[in-house]
């Protein structure tokens, strides 16, 4: 397919303003597509690798202005380009208000073997595809010219059309109306396929682009012989807020688990067979990949499992006696790249593993929870031992089922003496949904109500706190909570935001230099003291009371906010609601 119709397509899409006509385009997109159907599907969703990969682009705004620049001729510098970005707000607007395609040079013969200039060199969806893909691989000395020679080759072919698309999908920033509950129905759609067989497909593989292929080619029964992967990362499932009395009504009985305050992993392991090394890989919850940073993490795996596994868990960071440290101690190794034994002398961390979703080539996510968890103490327990108690499986984050609500209670209480958030409650008889946040999953915490808020503001400091970022405004989101918003996957833009007050208690100085770290590169204006913030960071914030005020865009306040931390394992689509808000106030 030629990228000038997939532009021309991603443009009609975006004009669309109805949801099930946008479904129809983008399904006459994917049965176009022919040999271009993976990355087409990918493509249309503003990726260019599966979601499941942690490869990406890794060039930078700046580097992308630089690349439209040179492109555009030598009287257009980077300077130029972000100027006009700060005036239009949108970086594809700007790309297209350029005329490409005459400019010479190493980068312009980038991609499609001719030079860039001469017409009828089109380019195509998979050059572009091949492009970026030899942009992501640049590393070492020189990469980042080698990143904006790419960049620019590709640039100098494109139309005004194609360069709004191509900018876009460089800076995922595609912004068409297109989430991943369209695509997943335009491929039902399309190749005339029932959409749980997608949906299912999509949960085990995470790939849109091999899913709308093997929808294609083997229909259903292909869809359905598409199995986990080790080393192939799922989205993790989520749990939403809730009480005990919901849970013991809807359920009769609840599995409880203590709720740790570490950082969300899915460990991959294969053990070691014949000559073969054991394979290891631990993912983020956004299934980045953290294996490096956690060699705790896979030394664990090495001793312990003894066969092909996906475990859901949590990494904790620990004190000299195995005590829980704050969340910020396990933050400070999931950042680091360099010195990992270093930070690893600082903080230490060990896994709690709670939830099987694979063991010995089989697929578990549609067992019960009860029968994943035995699942996990198996292949947890040390095969020399017999029978030991839960207590002594190390790594093995206990699990209690019960209906009464005073031994709820009991095990919250003991958690939270342990150092720990408090409990979570699940469904015994659930499933296990990848990516969903639905009511078989709920967090109890303890008595300090939170809200997860945007923060779209904040204001310099004074005094000597004055290179600091500081009285943060919170916004939360005016959309509902519908599964389908959340599976839509569209960004949050700041006119879907309604402001709910300023927080500055809490944070000491150490602090406010790592927020000011945190936020500066997000700033978009900013006028004296004051700051306009891009929607990119939430902050958890601990609140009295929900007031009604005149003040705030949401006609409402939080009383006596106080910032609890950052949740780093949260886009600004999981932040908190306005209907959220209203029904906690109505509470």
């Amino acid at each position: 397919m030629e990228f000038a119709t997939f532009a021309d397509r991603a443009a009609a899409i975006e004009a669309e303003p109805a949801d099930l006509e946008i479904v129809a385009l983008v399904r006459e997109l994917l049965e176009d597509a022919d040999a271009d159907l993976e990355i087409v599907a990918r493509f249309v969703q503003g990726r260019v690798f599966p979601a499941w990969r942690s490869r990406t682009l890794d060039i930078g705004p700046n580097a992308c202005y630089e690349a439209i620049a040179r492109a555009a001729g030598t009287n257009v510098g980077s300077d130029d380009v972000e100027e006009q970005l700060a005036e239009v707000g949108e970086i594809g607007e700007v790309a297209a208000s350029y005329e490409f395609g005459g400019q010479q040079g190493l980068g312009a013969f980038t991609g499609g073997g001719g030079d860039a200039g001469e017409t009828g060199d089109d380019l195509t969806v998979r050059e572009v595809f091949e492009t970026l893909s030899d942009l992501a691989a640049a590393e070492g000395a020189g990469s980042q010219d080698r990143k904006i020679d790419l960049l620019f080759g590709l640039f100098n072919r494109c139309s005004s059309d194609e360069a709004r698309y191509l900018a876009r999908l460089v800076l995922s920033e595609m912004r068409i109306g297109v989430g991943e509950g369209t695509v997943r129905d335009a491929i039902s759609e399309a190749f005339d396929v029932p959409g749980e067989g997608v949906e299912r497909a999509l949960q085990v593989s995470n790939d849109y682009g091999q899913v709308a292929r093997v929808a294609r080619e083997d229909g259903l029964e292909g869809l359905d012989a598409m199995e986990l992967e080790v080393g192939r990362p799922v989205q993790a499932m989520l749990a939403q807020a809730g009480t005990v009395t919901d849970a013991l009504e809807e359920w009769d009985e609840a599995a409880v688990e203590w709720k740790y305050d570490g950082a969300r992993i899915q460990l991959h392991h294969e053990p070691a067979t014949g000559e073969r090394e054991p394979r290891t890989s631990v993912f983020s919850r956004n299934m980045e990949n953290v294996t490096d940073a956690l060699p705790e993490v896979v030394e664990y795996a090495a001793e312990t499992l003894e066969e092909p596994v996906i475990l859901d868990g949590e990494v904790v960071a620990i004190d000299a006696g195995g005590a829980p440290l704050p969340f910020q101690d396990v933050l400070k190794r999931f950042r680091r790249k360099h010195d990992v034994e270093k930070a690893r002398e600082d903080v230490t961390v060990r896994p709690v593993f709670f939830d099987c979703l694979h063991a010995a080539g089989d697929d578990l996510l549609e067992e019960p929870l009860t029968t994943r968890h035995d699942r996990l103490r198996e292949v947890l327990t040390d095969p020399d031992r017999s029978e030991p108690n839960e207590e002594e499986v190390e790594g093995l984050s206990l699990l209690w089922r019960t209906d009464d609500p005073d031994e709820i209670e009991s095990i919250d209480a003991d958690a939270l003496e342990g150092g720990h958030e408090g409990i979570m409650l699940k469904n015994p008889a659930s499933t296990y949904s990848p990516g969903r946040r639905g009511k078989h999953w709920r967090k109890r915490k303890p008595d300090v109500e939170t809200l997860d808020c945007v923060v779209t503001g904040a204001e310099w400091g004074e005094g000597r706190r004055a290179t600091f970022l500081g009285t943060f405004e919170l916004s939360i989101r005016a959309g509902d909570d519908s599964e389908e918003r959340r599976s839509a996957g569209s960004a949050v833009e700041p006119q879907n935001l309604e402001t709910v007050g300023k927080v500055a208690t809490g944070i000491t100085d150490e602090k406010l230099e790592e927020l000011t770290e945190l936020l500066e590169p997000h700033i978009a204006v900013e006028e004296g003291q004051e700051v306009d913030l891009e929607p990119e960071v939430v902050f958890e914030v601990g609140y009295e009371e929900i007031q009604t005020s005149p003040t705030y865009s949401s006609g409402y306040a939080l009383r006596f906010p106080r910032f609890q931390g950052v949740r780093h394992d949260k886009d600004p689509r999981d932040a908190d609601s306005l209907e959220r808000l209203e029904s906690l106030r109505s509470a």
